[in-house]
């Protein structure tokens, strides 16, 4: 994944406590699991500052193609509940603006960061240098005593309210009050530090971006076959066959903090498999 230039944020910003910060907890519900070929039709976040929330988001977004049965049985947001919602353009800027001047937290931050990273640089938005902080990596060090770190285990493990499971404002609301367990169990004196450490990874936006990979003239052709929903010829260094060239067709792209991966079904294969893009050497 691309570095961040860790010299443009200030790193003394990561000794403050965690109790004198102002934190956005944000959630978003997609039409399908991958950046690119899937897209943000709900969004939210709530903001807390000195011990209490002072704000909230929440929006349904009309995406640019229908939701099939499937993903609409996960977070029931139907096409009709967004028929009349704002495409994503026409309130990126104001979600921007909302938690521009917060640490966030997710719960499985990278899904989220993949998905917004795609929209704040198509509407000509920096991406923000503050690190970014998971409530699911967070917890598995801090409550390893909890049966898994799904969020709605977590809220179980809590007692806490429950709200409608796969929706965002919900999700967000717990994914905030989950976060504040676990710093509360570090201690009043924890820093940003001591949370990125337990935290183990460390989720910067920009190794979200998707701008500096489409520059890779690698790799430019898949960019292209994913927006014209076309197949594309890649050379693949694993799998197989490697250095063999195949014919695909993209499904999305995936930034991990594990790699960097095309999802794509080969010709004459029924399921989708992942395709490193290290490994790929050209594509045409």
């Amino acid at each position: 994944m691309i570095a961040l230039s860790h010299y443009e944020f200030p790193m003394s910003e990561l000794e403050k406590n965690w109790k004198n910060t102002t934190w956005v907890a944000l959630d978003t519900e997609t039409t399908g699991k991958y950046p690119l070929e899937s897209e943000i039709c709900e969004i939210a976040a709530v903001k807390w500052r000195d011990g209490e929330i002072v704000g909230k988001y929440q929006q349904l977004i009309k995406p640019s193609k229908k939701m099939n049965q499937t993903v609409i049985d996960i977070h029931h947001i139907t096409n009709e509940m967004v028929e009349n919602s704002p495409p994503i353009e026409k309130i990126i800027v104001e979600f921007y603006n909302f938690i521009n001047d917060a640490y966030l937290i997710a719960h499985h931050a990278p899904f989220d960061l993949g998905f917004l990273a795609i929209e704040f640089e198509k509407n000509n938005l920096s991406l923000p240098l503050q690190p970014v902080f998971c409530s699911s990596l967070i917890s598995r060090h801090v409550y390893p005593e909890s049966t898994n770190h799904r969020l709605q285990t977590l809220i179980d493990f809590f007692q806490l309210p429950k709200g409608q499971a796969h929706r965002a404002l919900d999700d967000a609301m717990a994914c905030l009050s989950v976060t504040i367990k676990c710093f509360e169990r570090m201690g009043d004196k924890a820093t940003l530090n001591d949370i990125l450490k337990r935290q183990g990874k460390k989720l910067y936006w920009a190794s979200y971006s998707l701008t500096e990979v489409s520059k890779n003239a690698k790799w430019q052709a898949i960019f292209s076959a994913i927006k014209n929903n076309t197949d594309v010829h890649i050379t693949y260094q694993g799998g197989s066959r490697p250095g063999k060239e195949r014919l695909v067709s993209p499904i999305g792209l995936v930034r991990s903090p594990n790699g960097d991966f095309l999802v794509a079904k080969s010709e004459g294969d029924e399921q989708s498999k992942r395709y490193f893009l290290n490994k790929i050497s050209n594509s045409r």
